[in-house]
């Protein structure tokens, strides 16, 4: 029996093989994992809670913007409109003060319809009343464009045809059709002229 008892005393350490050891420590890494996902959980909740409150700001933004442009576009489409009434105010302006002065030309020209008299008498009033019309023009800084015996400009004459002329130079105006006006340096209308053709001076 005293051998038996000194048998079971002495025990020999237990080996625990490594494969064993894995699995054990398999065992706790679970417990770990679980922890730190619960905690990277909470952390990608608080921005979800921070969400609502910044998805609010920038429709707030968003509305500002868009009632700011649409104001833009109101006081943008108020200023063309008032610039173009302004404008035909203007034009309507100008025309009333241009008409107002050919008011009196319009009466004589009426008077020497009414009134009796040889075609002497006739001619001398119209002739009167034209120079009133081109004392008017020359106010408003309306000149004839020059014609008869110039150079052929066709920035300035239209040609009509082409006479046969000694006595003037070729390549310039014979005669003026219909007078041409312009406004300081801008043409109004063209004159209608024809233009002389010397032969005389081409074959020389």
């Amino acid at each position: 029996m005293p051998e038996q008892e000194r048998e079971l005393n002495v025990l020999e350490p237990l080996e625990i093989e490594p494969g064993e050891q894995d699995d054990a420590a398999a065992e706790e890494k679970p417990a770990e994992a679980v922890e730190t996902a619960s905690k990277e959980e909470g952390a990608a909740a608080e921005p979800e809670q921070a969400g609502p409150s910044e998805l609010e700001k920038l429709k707030a933004e968003r509305d500002q913007l868009l009632d700011r442009v649409a104001r833009m576009q109101a006081e943008f489409e108020n200023a063309r409109k008032r610039g173009e009434r302004e404008r035909n105010e203007f034009r309507e302006f100008a025309a009333a003060g241009v008409v107002e002065q050919f008011l009196p030309v319009l009466d004589n020209f009426q008077l020497a319809l009414k009134a009796g008299g040889s075609a002497d008498q006739l001619r001398s009033g119209v002739e009167l009343i034209v120079k009133q019309m081109e004392e008017i023009l020359r106010q408003m800084q309306v000149v004839p464009v020059p014609a008869v015996g110039e150079a052929f400009d066709p920035r300035l004459h239209e040609a009509l045809g082409a006479v046969e002329r000694d006595d003037i130079p070729d390549q310039h105006v014979a005669e003026e059709v219909r007078r041409g006006y312009k406004m300081r340096d801008r043409l109004l209308r063209p004159a209608l002229v024809r233009i002389a053709h010397n032969a005389k001076q081409v074959n020389e």
